[in-house]
């Protein structure tokens, strides 16, 4: 049974009373600080160290060969290969419409300004590799890279025993269909620090690092924030869900434990008016966990401190909630579900309706499923094109255009004490 919290005929912010996940990233960060310094010093030797201790594989060579990566596309089942197929074009098509053009503004006669959109030169893409296995999110995280003309492309997922210490065989395979051959088996906060810092001889360093990963992963971006870019800090994902009456308690319950399987530390959260509705939610929850196939991760996830039913006074109330918890996914389960999603202002996605599950967006729907979680979708997006894109003003102005000009430059100069700024305009004048 779902955890209750009941907000109905409150008026505080419910931001501090809704159920979130705790994840001790700063502790994290101290954990793995001496890995992180170790791969900067020592490079390779320090690589082979964390990753045998960590993953129980004794590396020979960071990089897969090219053969291991265009043999894992050739034994990709034809089922697997035809749904990664269909992925990619789809999310390349979503992308594609992303991508901005340079915009030059004229802001008096002889004088411009120019935005340009310029790709980073070379991204490390992280896959994870823990409870389950993403040749997902390999689509996720290039297919945006490659529309916005990113020219170096790297993916490192941590090795698996079972596959001979390479990644996992979908994960290359994933690779193959999109044209990536530069792949590294190191996992965990030594592969961070390796895309950031660069191994002699093996992986040059990158400019930014994307893609999701446990609390590690988590913390040493954090902690290489600034040697390297990041696109966000990911915690445990989360869904929440809000639903009238009108809402079918099986696509709920369906829907909460789609996300519970994820982890442990996975948040589901149902929003809704109706105590009926989480009534007969909890009796399918009862029913689906037990046929499910993770039924020990989802039990606790669905039991823990991050998940629960929230009830509220009306829909109205019920956005306020959910706007306030910024969910990575958040689901419309009403009537008239559109009208409702148009005024949604905090989330990672949304998805609307009853045919348009979570599930759906993580794989197939053409939108990315690498999303802002712990609350992040209050100020920050999602992955997509524009996460690899720098805007750099170009300006230009004619000597006449900069002597129009010239005495509010001196002016504001002189305002804020700096005559340097307004001798560097009336010297060339």
């Amino acid at each position: 049974m779902l955890n209750r919290i009941d907000l109905r005929g409150g008026a505080t912010d419910p931001r501090g009373l809704l159920p979130r996940a705790q994840l001790d990233v700063s502790a994290a960060v101290e954990r793995i600080r001496p890995v992180v310094e170790a791969v900067r010093e020592h490079g390779l030797a320090a690589v082979r160290e964390a990753t045998e201790r960590f993953d129980g594989v004794r590396l020979e060579r960071l990089r897969v060969p090219a053969e291991a990566i265009a043999a894992a596309v050739r034994t990709l089942d034809p089922e697997v290969r035809a749904a990664l197929t269909e992925a990619i074009a789809r999310a390349r098509k979503v992308h594609t419409d992303q991508r901005r053009t340079d915009v030059t503004t004229q802001v008096v006669p002889g004088g411009t300004v120019t935005e340009r959109w310029v790709p980073v030169s070379r991204v490390g893409l992280y896959v994870p590799g823990g409870l389950a296995m993403y040749p997902s999110t390999v689509v996720m995280n290039v297919v945006p890279a490659q529309v916005a003309g990113v020219e170096g492309l790297v993916v490192t997922s941590p090795p698996q025993v079972d596959n001979g210490g390479l990644p996992d065989a979908r994960v290359l395979a994933a690779c193959a269909l999109l044209g990536v051959d530069e792949v590294y088996a190191v996992g965990g906060a030594q592969a961070i620090a390796m895309l950031a810092y660069g191994v002699e001889g093996e992986c040059p360093p990158v400019d930014m690092v994307t893609g999701p990963g446990n609390i590690w992963v988590t913390a040493a971006k954090r902690l290489l924030r600034g040697v390297v870019g990041i696109d966000a800090e990911a915690g445990p994902t989360e869904i929440a869900i809000l639903a009238d009456d009108s809402a079918d308690p099986v696509h709920v319950a369906a829907d909460l434990i789609s996300q519970a399987e994820h982890d442990p530390l996975a948040a589901s959260v149902l929003v809704t008016p109706s105590a009926a509705l989480v009534a007969a939610v909890d009796g399918e929850l009862a029913r689906q966990v037990a046929a499910t196939k993770h039924t020990g991760r989802v039990t606790e996830a669905l039991t823990g401190a991050q998940s629960g039913a929230v009830l509220v006074d009306d829909l109205e109330h019920g956005l306020r909630v959910v706007d306030a918890y910024a969910a990575e996914h958040l689901e419309i389960q009403t009537v008239d579900a559109r009208s409702w999603a148009l005024r949604v202002r905090n989330a990672g996605a949304v998805f609307v309706g009853a045919w348009s599950p979570v599930s759906l967006g993580d794989y197939l729907a053409g939108s990315n499923h690498v999303l802002p979680t712990g609350g992040c979708a209050r100020h920050s997006s999602g992955l997509s094109v524009q996460s690899f894109l720098r805007g750099i003003h170009v300006i230009e102005y004619t000597e006449q255009a900069l002597r129009d000009v010239a005495g509010h430059v001196v002016t504001l100069a002189t305002v804020e004490d700096l005559p340097a700024h307004g001798q560097a305009v009336t010297v060339r004048l």
